[in-house]
């Protein structure tokens, strides 16, 4: 399902050529995926344990089917953008059932190493997706936008098949009470915002650019033809990004969450680089440092936004946490295509990296104040914990 989820990215120049888009339809028909999978990820979330985890799963995959059909068979923009707001329906189910499904078979001894490698499986799908249809449509010329997508139909409907073989867990009473809940309790509220919330909204905002505007750039700012960099370069931000996450210094979260901050914006710098540069080489390292970065930040993000909450507020922080990440895909991108349009590629890059700059530093400074505080509550949970 993510290696689906993402695979389009290194067709959109061929999108741009047969269909006339400029970047900004681009970009919209890359966070159009977001705009739906946001609303169908929270519904999904709450209530999905009602409907039947395995059920919703099956309706996932069977989406997912549908918009690679769609994507195979386009013969006009509106098909590209039917196809990518059902992939991003199809993936919001997914993402709302899939682990929650995984964890009721997992023992609790289990459950963290269970969330940890479906967590690198999924960032190492959203990887290899571009990838294959990249190399698809670079060294198989024969129908270039449609090839890659015989195969993803194919791997769905094998998934689809593996999917029966799964048991069926019955309901419990909490899964009848399942509600939208989102939001964060006063008391972590500005700790959440500034050092989860914040830094994720940025990665995926720098990483936006890559995974939308990246194809077009190789081809229209260093005039490469290799349709299959794009789609490697997204193999080594998202699916290194996951494997970074297993270095093990440094150890110290804080630390950590600021050293893939700087990291980050290195590589986002890097890349823009290249570009004045027309240089395949820095955009190459500058993808590479973005994909050490993306490993921390998201890891650190995602644990302070677990770890901040009491257990009774956790889901709702976690869904919250997410609705902040995938925003990142949304405004920001859909700003940089219209930017793109107005000043040219390289500009528009300037101005959004200079924008995250901006909050990187931010998120900096406050994380000096933050980790006395961090220490603090380790210290009243650690004593708490050893009372009980």
């Amino acid at each position: 399902m993510s290696l689906v989820a993402t695979a389009v990215s290194p067709l959109f120049p061929l999108y741009r050529l047969r269909y006339g888009l400029n970047s900004l339809e681009l970009s919209l028909l890359f966070v159009s995926y977001a705009v739906v999978l946001l609303p169908v990820l929270l519904i999904t979330g709450a209530r999905g344990a009602f409907w039947g985890l395995k059920k919703v799963i099956r309706l996932a995959i069977w989406l997912a089917v549908v918009s690679s059909i769609l994507f195979l068979a386009n013969n006009a923009p509106w098909m590209l953008y039917a196809a990518r707001m059902l992939e991003g329906a199809a993936y919001g189910l997914f993402t709302g059932a899939a682990v929650p499904y995984l964890l009721r078979f997992a023992s609790q001894g289990l459950s963290a190493r269970a969330i940890l490698l479906s967590g690198i499986t999924i960032s190492f799908g959203f990887g290899l997706g571009p990838a294959i249809s990249g190399l698809i449509t670079e060294y198989m010329p024969a129908f270039p936008s449609r090839t890659p997508y015989l195969l993803f139909i194919f791997l769905l409907l094998i998934s689809a098949a593996l999917i029966e073989t799964l048991p069926n867990k019955k309901q419990t009473e909490d899964d009848a009470r399942g509600k939208i809940s989102i939001g964060v309790p006063a008391g972590m509220s500005r700790h959440f915002w500034l050092m989860a919330a914040l830094p994720v909204f940025t990665l995926f905002t720098i990483n936006g650019i890559v995974l939308s505007l990246i194809p077009t750039f190789v081809v229209s700012v260093l005039k490469s033809t290799d349709l299959s960099i794009s789609g490697l370069l997204a193999l080594l931000l998202l699916g290194g990004g996951a494997l970074l996450q297993l270095l093990p210094l440094p150890s110290h979260p804080v630390i950590r969450l600021r050293a893939g901050l700087v990291i980050l914006a290195a590589g986002a710098w890097t890349v823009v680089l290249s570009g004045q540069e027309s240089s395949l080489l820095l955009l190459w390292i500058g993808v590479a440092l973005q994909a050490l970065g993306t490993g921390w930040v998201f890891q650190v993000s995602l644990r302070l936004a677990g770890e901040l909450p009491e257990a009774k507020d956790r889901p709702r922080v976690i869904t919250t946490y997410y609705l902040a990440a995938y925003s990142g895909f949304i405004v920001p991108i859909a700003g940089l295509g219209l930017l793109s349009n107005v000043f040219g590629m390289t500009k528009a890059m300037v101005v959004l990296d200079a924008a995250s700059m901006l909050l990187i530093l931010f998120t900096i400074v406050y994380s000096y104040y933050f980790k006395r505080e961090y220490e603090t509550l380790k210290d009243v949970r650690i004593t708490a914990a050893t009372l009980d």
